[in-house]
């Protein structure tokens, strides 16, 4: 799960709830800003926030950085991520778009149309329809073999 720092300022109880249901707790910057079009010093300010944000409800910095609004990790954002202690920057294969608010639907069927072993698939709570499509994406991927890891289980 990764988490924008000012989430978690409103929803401070939900990373220990997070970690304690056996998930991790990953770093998506402070504000989810677009960080590919930001400075070194405004990269490096939206993840060391988020950072010092997750460390002080959990005690770690988490191991994990994804970028915000940007599919992949620029030289710059990675230089930022591993200034702050982020070795890795996650990325993902699978968009369901569930940002754009199409419906349980149109997510479960963009997520298992693209969906194979192996993938990240980017979705978003705070909208309707990705809480909706939780089920029935994970129903089918049980029926293809698959299922949910967490990043630490996946990259072993």
């Amino acid at each position: 799960m990764f988490a924008v720092g000012s989430w978690l300022a409103d929803q401070p109880a939900m990373a220990r709830r997070i970690l304690d249901g056996g998930h991790e707790l990953g770093n998506h910057t402070e504000n989810h800003r677009d960080i590919s079009r930001m400075t070194a010093a405004q990269a490096f300010g939206e993840i060391n926030d988020c950072a010092q944000r997750i460390k002080k409800l959990t005690g770690t910095i988490g191991s994990w950085f994804r970028p915000s609004q940007t599919q992949h990790a620029n030289t710059l954002i990675k230089v930022a991520a591993t200034r702050v202690g982020y070795p890795t920057c996650v990325s993902y294969d699978v968009d369901s778009l569930d940002y754009t608010d199409p419906g349980s639907s149109a997510v479960v069927r963009a997520t298992l149309s693209q969906v194979g072993p192996g993938s990240l698939v980017s979705l978003h709570f705070g909208h309707r329809g990705t809480v909706a499509a939780i089920a029935p994406i994970l129903d089918g991927l049980r029926q293809r073999g698959l299922h949910a890891v967490t990043m630490k289980e996946l990259l072993a």
